[in-house]
């Protein structure tokens, strides 16, 4: 009666490996398939790997493609708003963190949702009368596979695949991705980044990242960061398998320009978020300086404990960006010092770059000119630096 032990004999440690494999694949399918390749056309997944990952999610997950492409669509059109099917700045984090797979079949019923972001997923035979049709036998299939070739283990084996997406997708990136973690860029929602080592999620945990540039199909920014999924993309496209449609864009330095173009206008304006983080950087000495001032002549304001990372956020953000209650602190934090209140609204004059207005591209260009030489005669070096920098863009890559 051996084979009730199953096909398979392992080691205890050996099915803490076979497990972790197992979900691993399944992470690789849900970051590579649902999210860059469905959800965000990031990018094109040749016939092989494509059919595999909709089969291994069919298995571990049961998921249908068009309801999680739709809903994850939905997520960032409606992103912390009352529409957004799991916000934790609305809803809270303790629903969306422990509750994120029921938000998740509650928003799949919603027909419109489905109609208006559904779009473009696979309609194929295959889908219709099996895996959409049939979407809960597919678990019910690896458990079975499971039991014949581990025995009793694979009942515990099979509990933690079917518990790992709703608990690391959609609670823990869902929940805590947009609540805790560090911010590169300061986009228009509260997504953050939980840890720069990409592995467990294959890389969903850069979620600031993703938000800012959602249809880049790298998440990593910052040379410590790891992207596990974009290595395994990288490798399906040395094997032909896959083509990278879009990556998020950065720029270099060449030489300065006297004159602005419309080309470095459009560098600018692509890279907002890199451009925004990188003003906040630069006067990192700047604003330490200040503060010391205003503290050492006991005229600092009341702030959080950390009042330079505090303006490190402000000079990353538009000021319509910048929640209600931070307002009041930053205006009594700028009347108390002139060169923090010039360097505050030399960010915000770039805002106009890249808000929507009635301004021409000829416009917008001279505004960049002018933006450059009122920092370069402002006598604050680190303003000067920073527009030498806008002058000698180059093309994005």
């Amino acid at each position: 009666m051996t084979w009730l032990n199953g096909l398979i004999d392992l080691p205890w440690w050996g099915y803490i490996v076979v497990t972790l494999v197992l979900t691993h694949i399944t992470i690789a399918s849900v970051t590579i398939y649902l999210h860059r390749h469905q959800a965000h056309r990031a990018i094109d997944l040749g016939p092989v790997p494509s059919h595999f990952f909709r089969f291994w999610l069919w298995l571990t997950t049961g998921m249908v493609t068009k309801q999680w492409a739709a809903i994850h669509r939905k997520h960032h059109a409606r992103c912390e708003t009352a529409e957004d099917p799991h916000s934790p700045q609305v809803l809270g984090i303790n629903k969306v963190m422990w509750e994120g797979a029921e938000l998740y079949r509650a928003e799949s019923k919603n027909a419109e949702t489905m109609e208006k972001f559904g779009h473009g997923t696979p309609d194929d035979w295959l889908e219709r009368n099996l895996y959409s049709k049939h979407s809960a036998k597919g678990p019910t299939t690896m458990m079975i596979i499971n039991l014949m070739l581990f025995g009793p283990n694979g009942i515990w084996i099979w509990a933690i695949q079917m518990a790992w997406i709703p608990f690391w997708a959609a609670g823990v990136i869902n929940g805590l991705g947009h609540y805790v973690g560090y911010r590169n860029f300061e986009c228009e929602d509260a997504s953050t980044n939980l840890v720069p080592w990409g592995i467990i999620v294959g890389g969903e945990e850069l979620h600031n990242n993703h938000h800012t540039f959602g249809t880049s199909a790298k998440f990593s920014y910052k040379w410590f960061e790891f992207d596990i999924g974009w290595g395994y993309i990288r490798t399906l496209e040395l094997l032909r398998m896959a083509k990278v449609r879009r990556v998020a864009p950065k720029f270099k330095r060449a030489e300065v320009r006297p004159e602005i173009d419309e080309h470095a206008l459009a560098v600018v304006i692509a890279n907002r978020y890199a451009i925004a983080a990188q003003y906040a950087r630069s006067f990192k000495a700047i604003v330490a300086e200040e503060l010391d001032k205003l503290r050492a002549n006991a005229r600092l304001p009341q702030l959080e404990a950390n009042p330079a990372r505090q303006m490190k956020v402000w000079l990353k953000q538009d000021a319509k960006d910048t929640p209600e209650n931070d307002k009041q602190r930053l205006d009594q934090l700028l009347a108390e010092s002139k060169t923090l209140a010039q360097v505050y609204q030399m960010r915000q004059e770039l805002t106009r770059l890249w808000e929507r207005s009635s301004l021409t591209r000829s416009e917008l260009v001279k505004h960049l000119q002018d933006w450059c030489s009122r920092a370069e005669a402002s006598g604050i070096a680190a303003l000067q630096e920073f527009s030498l920098r806008l002058r000698s863009v180059a093309a994005v890559h």
